[in-house]
């Protein structure tokens, strides 16, 4: 399978349980490939768990399985070891053995993770960055394909831990399903896709297929005016005087890993500037402080600033 079809894949097999949503689900497959972790902020009952349940079944295994899925419901009372295992002693063998949690699997959706406190957000933080858990003395790591999946409501505030910046930044993209349209809720009326189709889905692509597609998208040329049109759209939210916080290093990094695959999955192996566009506020949106948070959530300004930057490009 050509690289370009596993992406095609992905999105024909995911727009039969999450109906009407062609562009979310090309910009989440865009980071997927990107091996990007996102972070979906939305109402409830909008299928953000869907979304995930959905991408696990549709990538085979090694054993031809889907691959492992795991769900974490973050609450006020979750402890670190809840999330990335712990030693436990066995008194046949006299012996500590390591019982995994639920992070190493591969997709994990952290479920609401507003709603946990900043050391067990910490203890995600190191295995979504490292892609790797430290318990003790031993270090033990993820299964390949890695990626997390976050989840949060964004009209409750009462009783959650805001993100620290740290831990923004190392999501690649921050998406939004939004609501339905009238056709799309009518479907979702007639056959009920989360409990009926999701568990009659078959995997779309396979491992080796997935992989490729993901190597693939690291292969796919930018032109050296975009990679500046990308370091320059960073470097003016730092001066913007819209925002307090401005975009890092590792933002560019990101959306240059973005626009890549995204180009891969509309069928290119180059990026042009509506690539830039398309994704500039997902993947810098979440990471600035904005000055005035009455303006919004700083997605209409990062948008402006990268259409100025791609103009400067065509007058050059």
């Amino acid at each position: 399978m050509k690289p370009e079809q596993a992406a095609e894949a992905l999105i024909a097999g995911a727009g039969r349980i999450i109906r009407g949503k062609g562009s979310f689900l090309e910009l989440l497959t865009a980071a997927i490939l990107a091996k990007g972790h996102v972070l979906i902020e939305d109402y409830p009952g909008l299928g953000k768990t869907t979304v995930a349940k959905t991408v696990a079944k549709l990538i085979a295994g090694a054993d031809g399985k889907p691959l492992l899925f795991k769900r974490i419901q973050f609450t006020p009372d979750l402890l670190p070891y809840d999330i990335t295992g712990v030693d436990v002693f066995d008194p046949e063998s006299r012996s500590f053995r390591f019982v995994p949690g639920p992070v190493l699997a591969n997709i994990v959706l952290a479920d609401e993770i507003n709603r946990t406190t900043p050391k067990v957000q910490s203890a995600l933080l190191e295995v979504m960055a490292e892609r790797q858990v430290t318990i003790g003395a031993s270090t033990h790591y993820p299964p390949l394909p890695f990626f997390v999946i976050a989840t949060q409501n964004p009209i409750e505030s009462e009783g959650t831990f805001p993100l620290p910046a740290a831990q923004l930044d190392r999501f690649m993209m921050r998406l939004s399903l939004g609501y339905p349209d009238r056709d799309a809720e009518l479907s979702i009326l007639e056959d009920n896709p989360s409990e009926h189709a999701l568990n009659d889905l078959e995997p779309a692509l396979t491992m080796e297929d997935f992989l490729a597609a993901q190597q693939a998208a690291e292969a796919v040329f930018c032109h050296r005016s975009l990679k500046e049109a990308i370091a320059d759209t960073v470097r003016d939210t730092r001066t913007h005087r819209g925002f307090l916080l401005g975009a890092s290093p590792r933002a560019a990094l990101h959306l240059l890993e973005a626009v890549k695959a995204l180009a891969l999955v509309r069928g290119r192996d180059f990026v042009i500037d509506e690539d830039l566009v398309a994704l500039g506020a997902p993947v810098l949106a979440h990471r600035l402080k904005l000055r005035d948070p009455r303006i919004g959530n700083g997605e209409k300004l990062i948008r402006e600033i990268c259409l100025a930057r791609i103009d400067r490009i065509k007058t050059l």
